[in-house]
């Protein structure tokens, strides 16, 4: 029996289907239920393991169930998503009978001297934050931009060229960042009081 070998762009497309959904702070449950699908269904989109993601009535009945379009889907997996050649392996290795899990993620912490996160987080706590792991809708994240500035906010969307930020407490405003302009986002994963 010959096994099913997903097409390389088909997961690509699929990784930044889930990226999007995971933006929006969606199960693959909920965002199925958009669409009277199970949330299998939806996962055989995310893996590649349905071809048809590259029809374009597909992909805009996926993305308006994500509140979002085709062409920010492929900006997404463009800009997102690396190329498999540039990925490394986070599968599990086998040493005889031992196994490695993936490897871990190292997470940084930074001493906050604003109200951005208040009132979950205001000046003088610490936050911890994993590099590169990107944020939910609504959840803190560490924004390192090209010249060095560091901001705390609150993580509010992604349109592609464009991110969105929000402020809390006195700095409760919408803040509208070029992506060009940004290094790297980071989740914020846990606070500490020190």
């Amino acid at each position: 029996m010959a096994r099913f070998v997903p097409d390389p762009e088909v997961i690509r497309l699929g990784e930044a289907l889930a990226v999007l959904r995971r933006e929006r702070g969606l199960s693959q449950a909920e965002a199925g239920a958009r669409l009277d699908m199970t949330s299998q269904g939806w996962g055989l989109y995310e893996s590649g393991r349905r071809p048809g993601l590259f029809r374009p009535d597909v992909q805009r009945r996926l993305t308006a169930a994500l509140d979002s379009t085709p062409e920010v889907l492929a900006l997404t997996a463009a800009r997102i998503v690396p190329p498999l050649a540039e990925r490394t392996p986070q599968g599990l290795e086998s040493k005889g009978r031992g196994f490695d899990g993936p490897p871990v993620q190292k997470i940084r912490s930074l001493r906050l001297t604003d109200d951005g996160l208040s009132p979950w987080a205001g000046a003088g706590v610490t936050v911890d934050y994993r590099p590169g792991q990107l944020p939910r809708m609504g959840q803190g994240c560490v924004v390192e931009m090209t010249d060095g500035a560091i901001l705390v906010r609150l993580f509010d969307g992604d349109e592609g060229a464009t991110v969105r930020l929000r402020g809390a407490g006195a700095l409760d405003r919408l803040e509208t960042l070029p992506r060009d302009r940004i290094r790297r986002i980071s989740a914020v994963v846990a606070r500490r009081e020190e």
